[in-house]
């Protein structure tokens, strides 16, 4: 496998990624109530859109052909998020918790593909600034846990 097609593959699992919590907080902002946390989940959407476009710019200056769509794995988790939410008493603390994990699992992603000591600067650059970010949101996710509880 060519190293430009291996950097794309990385590139494109964290596309999906994003597609995955683009749609996932798109989700998690129809099922709450409070305004702020509606808002925060909207911005953290549009985010993870914006994210969506510089890492398929990065995938195209490969030369290379950006994924489209989400993951099985980001599916089965909003499916998760309705039937739980559906069941919970308290449906915002629920969805933060899920956020959370879906935080703490991207950091971890983007971190694996960071750390690729082959990995060019400047989209080092770009999934550090990333993955900052994706670390501010799932503080904030915690911070909002207090609110609504």
């Amino acid at each position: 496998m060519k190293y430009t097609e291996k950097m794309s593959n990385k590139l494109n699992q964290l596309l999906e990624k994003n597609y995955d919590a683009e749609k996932g907080y798109k989700k998690a902002a129809e099922n709450v109530d409070n305004t702020k946390l509606k808002q925060f989940f909207n911005e953290q959407a549009q985010k993870r859109y914006d994210f969506g476009h510089e890492i398929k710019s990065e995938i195209k200056n490969y030369g290379e052909t950006p994924e489209k769509g989400g993951s099985a794995t980001g599916t089965m988790h909003r499916t998760w998020m309705d039937i739980e939410t559906a069941f919970s008493s308290n449906n915002e603390e629920t969805i933060l918790n899920e956020v959370q994990k879906g935080e703490k699992a991207a950091v971890e992603e983007y971190n694996e593909v960071i750390n690729d000591t082959t990995l060019p600067p400047t989209t080092q650059q770009i999934l550090t600034k990333q993955r900052d970010t994706i670390e501010n949101a799932w503080q904030s996710a915690k911070n909002f846990e207090t609110v609504v509880s």
